[in-house]
């Protein structure tokens, strides 16, 4: 199978599947492949490629969290099965994924159904785990597994259920994972023990957990959750351990977002007090509500999500990728032009010591190249003047494919949101044909920016259609609706 037929068979496959699931989604595809030609024309991905391929369009719900933190036992409570096993110690060390299936699979399918399998988030992750931590990339099974469950609330969703998290002890691999689960998931459900109400021994885990978000523009989608608050009845101090946790959280770095408290009724501690049972009950209904509702809501996050990433990449493009990209090609100028005039003087010199060692001197030597032949024409100076011609262009490719190389090692070949390949864009710019006084990057121009303005505004009437769905702001919709009520 070809390139060009395997990406075919890929975007088929999406397209059957947005017909299935979210057929509303279905007019966004044109809009991602006109962004992939201007991609392509600049160099930042394959004539092969496509963007489609590169973000998941299943909503993804993570559940992340310390050791023994119950993300199992909330995930299991909340699809009404127990398909996680749940324990106070690490039962699980791979990430498992969960989706909609015909029928309920306890035993897990091995990370290779989720590693090539294009239409889930984690397609060739194996890849980015072998560049982190040589050799573990093909123990893709080590790290992921896959189950199903046939129940109503898998539908049209993925969840991730991860192993417990421990920032001192986990490899990279494991971090670069759950990296690129924060990334592309929707909703984020942080998972903190209430057990353990010293939070200053977890420093390292609120690090990563939390520290990577405060800064990003979808902070909003990451949930921080104290579990098993129901131990702490005994001395009646869940504000005491609530607010302790919040401030770690705020030293991390967060000053903004959703905490909340919950336990699990089934193996939960028994309160006593009456009070004291009703005050944590209705703490704990209304958290898990909440919670609930931000996971039945992932669809219509996802839908805004997907299309805000066409309007995030152009930004990304026009306001990141670009400039990096005319950089380089300044410095890889600078380099050359400085490169030529080191070689050009050298070959001055050559020329030189050539004339000395023939003897004569240079005005003998230029009294030979006035000579004219038969004909007329100053073949000395001519044939002079191409060997050195020749000799400077033959140094000036070998210097500019030297400084290309150097430079493009510096250049990251998966930069941004979507892994663009700056090193590939920036080589495309050396290539022999291409002047080394080009200002803009090849397949950068008026095209392309009247492309990116298209994209834009299908962007903007892709975002109207979706408002139209969930909102009425002039009561049209109700106002049709009554007289066919009425009738």
């Amino acid at each position: 199978m070809t390139p060009r037929q395997a990406l075919q068979q890929r975007l088929a496959a999406l397209d059957a599947h947005l017909r299935a699931e979210n057929p509303n989604l279905l007019p966004v595809l044109p809009t991602f492949r006109a962004f992939d030609r201007i991609l392509a024309g600049l160099g930042l991905i394959d004539r092969h490629e496509s963007l489609t391929t590169r973000i998941p369009w299943w909503p993804m719900v993570a559940v992340l969290g310390t050791f023994s933190a119950g993300k199992s036992t909330f995930l299991n409570g909340y699809l009404g099965e127990v398909l996680q096993n749940t324990g106070n110690q690490a039962v699980d060390d791979k990430f498992t994924v969960i989706c909609h299936g015909p029928e309920t699979r306890k035993e897990a399918l091995p990370g290779t159904a989720l590693n090539a399998d294009p239409r889930f988030p984690f397609y060739r992750i194996a890849d980015e785990i072998e560049k982190v931590a040589a050799g573990e990339g093909k123990r893709i099974d080590n790290y992921l597994q896959l189950k199903t469950l046939a129940g109503s609330r898998t539908k049209g969703k993925i969840f991730i259920d991860s192993p417990g998290f421990d920032a001192d002890d986990q490899r990279r691999s494991v971090l670069r994972l759950v990296d690129h689960i924060v990334e592309l998931s929707d909703l984020v459900l942080v998972f903190f023990d209430a057990r353990h109400p010293e939070p200053g021994a977890m420093q390292d885990t609120l690090r990563h957990l939390v520290a990577k978000t405060v800064n990003r523009a979808d902070a909003r989608k990451v949930c921080y959750i104290l579990n098993q608050v129901d131990t702490t009845a005994k001395e009646d101090n869940l504000e005491a351990v609530f607010g302790a946790w919040q401030r770690a959280i705020a030293q991390a770095g967060l000053v903004s977002g959703r905490f909340y408290a919950i336990y699990d009724q089934r193996s939960a501690v028994d309160i006593e007090d009456d009070g004291r049972r009703a005050r944590y009950e209705a703490r704990r209904d209304h958290d898990l509500a909440e919670i609930q509702t931000r996971i039945n809501e992932v669809e219509v996050a996802r839908a805004y999500r997907i299309i805000g990433s066409i309007d995030s990449l152009t930004k990304e493009l026009e306001g990141e990728v670009l400039p990096k990209l005319r950089e380089a090609m300044a410095m890889w100028r600078r380099r050359v032009l400085t490169g030529d005039a080191v070689w050009g003087v050298l070959l001055l010199a050559l020329l030189g010591t050539v004339v000395q060692t023939l003897g004569g001197g240079f005005g003998a030597f230029l009294g030979w190249l006035s000579e004219s032949g038969d004909n007329g024409l100053p073949l000395h100076l001519i044939g002079t003047a191409v060997l050195l011609g020749g000799l400077f262009l033959a140094g000036h490719f070998k210097v500019r494919q030297f400084f290309a190389r150097r430079i493009a090692a510096g250049l990251s070949d998966r930069f941004g949101d979507v892994d663009l390949n700056l090193r590939q864009a920036f080589l495309r710019n050396t290539r022999f044909f291409r002047s080394i006084f080009a200002k803009q990057p090849a397949g950068w121009g008026g095209r392309a920016r009247k492309a990116i303005f298209a994209i834009r505004e299908a962007t903007a009437v892709h975002v109207q259609r979706i408002n139209d769905l969930y909102t009425d702001p002039a009561g049209r919709r109700a106002r049709e609706t009554a007289p066919a009520a009425a009738e």
